[in-house]
């Protein structure tokens, strides 16, 4: 459940965020804005989804996420095909969240 969590989040941050984009660098319609900005608050509602119990650390795994999902982005909708160095580093970062996400934590 977490991962379908933090990829339904890691859709709606990347398509706020993109609406802006589009509007500041391919001249689109200030009228992105509306959407982009219900977007951006799916996100962040959707982060309050994950199990976990501290917020920093359920984002600091998202973080992984989100990179992941930024270059199949880049792929899938600007048709721009990552290369091995983005690979590279996607797999390092969704390593990284996965010891965060899964490591096992001593009760304080």
């Amino acid at each position: 459940m977490t991962s379908a969590i933090y990829l339904a989040a890691a859709l709606a941050e990347i398509a706020g965020c993109f609406a802006f984009w589009a509007w500041m660098k391919l001249g689109r319609s200030a009228w992105w804005i509306a959407p982009g900005m219900v977007s951006l608050a799916l996100f962040a509602f959707l982060l309050t989804r994950v199990d976990s119990d501290a917020a920093g650390r359920a984002y600091a795994a998202y973080g992984g996420v989100y990179i992941l999902s930024s270059l199949l982005w880049l792929w899938l909708v600007e048709h721009r095909a990552p290369d091995r160095w983005d690979m590279i580093g996607a797999t390092m970062c969704i390593v990284g969240a996965g010891v965060i996400l899964l490591a096992p934590r001593s009760a304080l």
